[in-house]
């Protein structure tokens, strides 16, 4: 599954600081995990203004109805954001069926690209917008520039895009993991220690090979 923030760009201007913001980017963890919770998704991914949420091969919620998964992931999003943040926000979702391993991968590797690509276009266009550039100006400069070039922009801004939080570049996934905890046994008088699940937020997630590893790891129930 995977949702969208709808008309968020024009939400975000009005309300958080631009490219990044960290209340923003709050409410998102919280609603990826309201997400994966309400779905039991094996793992949840945000970054910008979408969560993708990645569900068991076995999964058969509403007997796999897809309008009905839809509209219902859309709710959970909007109203756990609405929740959150205060004011009203709302969602779009979508499905896409990964039928390997391989692809499912692939899907999270093009999201993390995505997100770099996007954090490192949003840097340079603010970066030009607090410099006192118009919209239009702004984006006139950047336009059919590479990733060179941006970053020297940035550095000529004193800003090393590689040194900007992670979740910023990369986005943030969560998954579940198993704990320990203490309770009291009031019948025997001793301390037992049980097994819970939680849902855990990694940060800074891995790039590249070693976000492969991660994956072929979590596919295997290894995480």
């Amino acid at each position: 599954m995977r949702v969208d923030g709808r008309s968020f760009s024009r939400l975000t201007e009005e309300r958080f600081a631009k490219p990044f913001d960290e209340r923003f980017h709050g409410y998102m963890v919280e609603t990826a995990r309201a997400l994966q919770q309400e779905l039991q998704g094996i793992y949840a991914y945000t970054e910008s203004d979408e969560i993708s949420v990645l569900l068991p091969r076995e999964f058969d919620l509403f007997d796999r109805e897809l309008e009905k998964l839809v509209s219902v992931s859309a709710g959970i999003a909007s109203a756990t954001f609405t929740a959150a943040a205060g004011f009203p926000a709302h969602f779009d979702s979508r499905v896409w069926l990964g039928a390997a391993d391989d692809l499912v991968r692939a899907y999270f590797h093009w999201r993390q690209d995505d997100a770099a690509r996007s954090a490192l276009n949003s840097r340079c266009y603010w970066t030009l917008r607090n410099a006192g550039m118009s919209v239009r100006q702004a984006t006139r400069a950047l336009e059919r520039k590479g990733v060179a070039y941006k970053n020297e922009l940035l550095f000529s801004h004193s800003i090393n895009f590689n040194d900007l939080p992670a979740w910023q570049r990369r986005g943030v996934g969560l998954y579940w993991e198993v704990c320990e905890k203490e309770g009291f046994n009031p019948k025997t008088g001793q301390t037992v220690v049980a097994q819970r699940r939680r849902i855990a937020v990694k940060d800074p997630l891995p790039m590249k090979d070693e976000y492969g590893a991660f994956f072929r790891t979590l596919l295997a129930g290894q995480v």
